[in-house]
């Protein structure tokens, strides 16, 4: 043990003492000098530039490009195809250009553009004219039907017309009833024209009193000069038209003014169009409806706005507009189903912006649109929100956000949003 520990000793000795002689020599810290001096110049000529680097990196990254799905934003490939979960094409994501230097722009490529099917035009001032949409049925004009009623009480005994839906002229026959009041009437008239000389005012209301149950001047007269009394009293048509009701058959009793038949007069007829309540104001009297009837193919009808219900339904929340028309032929008939379209001019919004109705997206709250940059030959395109005006069919009022020349997205909309979106910036539903 104690030879080991003394060899120890005599180790470090000399190995302190070569240390001293070769590095703490003049000689020795020079070279150790060089050598440090060596190390440095070689990083600095090998070392690559952190800036050059970051521009190599770039380029590279520039020139890789990612192609994904409008619809399913976690797909992406290096070159174009289709989506593997819905089939669409993929679109390039965007790269960074050195042209775009808006930060909040939306970059499409030539390639791009044309794979999203994406189509600008450019915002003008138009004449607004709305089409509504109306839906309707065919119904008898209320002012021409009427009622056929017994003047006198009596029992039905005879009727001439005999079901619903039969045609009758003004003053055609209808039925013949008996009654024992008329055959009274008619004695008290032929005692009273016996002295009519003498007693004239008795025989004056004798008369009045068949008058009033409706006989004419010439069956009074007939009564008068035949002398004799007719157990039946006949009821003549007061219109032309056709029986929609009947109420009474032969052998009934009725009394004075029961309605004995409905009659409707077909010559003119209503179409009761039902107007929803946001399109009320697009509606005024005197507009032209152009309207078909599903029953009649190929035919075209047209009239103008007569009268617009001041109330709306409670249940189905519409009024009704009413358009006359005349019916001469009778094609036209009750209860037929009718499409109408109002062709409205908007006054109120003359000379306003107007898009077409593909071009806006609509998140509920807020309507964008995408405008392309002016000025420059990439198809840069910026989100803008706009304030919509009332629809025109298939486009759209604009009442603030867009000025007359700007350049928007009309087709493909959908994709430069789902692009924006990828990209992570502005979009319809990222504000």
């Amino acid at each position: 043990m104690l030879l080991q520990e003394f060899g120890a000793d005599i180790r470090k000795k000399n190995m302190n003492k070569i240390f001293k002689t070769n590095f703490i020599s003049p000689l020795g810290v020079r070279g150790l000098l060089l050598i440090l001096v060596g190390l440095f110049l070689g990083w600095l000529l090998f070392h690559p530039n952190t800036k050059t680097v970051n521009e190599q990196k770039a380029v590279v990254n520039a020139k890789k490009e990612i192609w994904t799905c409008s619809m399913h934003p976690q797909i992406r490939f290096e070159k174009p195809g289709k989506c593997p979960i819905c089939g669409m094409d993929l679109i390039l994501l965007n790269q960074s250009s050195g042209a775009n230097e808006d930060s909040t722009a939306i970059h499409f490529s030539k390639e791009a553009l044309e794979l999203a099917n994406v189509s600008t035009s450019i915002v003008s001032r138009q004449k607004p004219t709305k089409e509504v949409r109306l839906y309707g049925k065919v119904q008898a004009d209320e002012r021409l039907m009427q009622n056929q009623v017994a003047h006198i009480s009596g029992r039905i005994e005879k009727l001439l017309v005999n079901f619903t839906g039969e045609p009758v002229r003004k003053g055609q026959l209808l039925a013949m009833i008996y009654s024992p009041d008329l055959i009274t009437a008619q004695q008290e008239l032929l005692e009273a024209a016996k002295s009519k000389q003498s007693q004239p005012e008795i025989y004056q209301a004798a008369m009045e009193k068949l008058m009033q149950w409706m006989l004419t001047d010439k069956q009074i007269a007939q009564i008068e000069s035949s002398g004799k009394v007719k157990t039946n009293f006949e009821v003549y048509s007061n219109t032309s038209g056709i029986v929609t009701n009947k109420r009474v058959n032969t052998g009934d009793h009725v009394s004075e003014g029961t309605v004995m038949f409905d009659v409707a007069n077909l010559s003119s007829v209503w179409v009761l169009f039902d107007a929803y309540e946001s399109d009320l104001p697009f509606l005024h009297v005197g507009n032209t409806v152009s309207f078909t009837v599903q029953a009649l193919p190929g035919a075209n009808f047209s009239g103008n706005i007569k009268f617009i219900d001041p109330m709306i339904d409670p249940n189905t929340r519409v009024a009704k507009v009413r358009v006359e028309i005349g019916n001469a032929g009778g094609k036209l008939k009750p209860e037929m189903f009718a499409n109408g379209i109002v062709r409205a001019n908007l006054d109120q919004y003359k000379d306003k912006l107007v898009i077409p109705r593909s071009a806006v997206l609509w998140t509920g709250k807020r309507s964008v649109v995408y405008v392309k940059q002016p000025s420059t030959n990439e198809a840069l395109f910026n989100l803008r929100e706009v304030e919509l005006g009332p629809v025109l069919g298939n486009s759209y009022v604009i009442l603030g956000g867009l000025k007359e020349g700007d350049e928007i997205v009309t087709e493909g909309t959908f994709n430069v949003d789902a692009a924006s979106q990828l990209d992570g910036k502005q979009s319809m539903m990222n504000q």
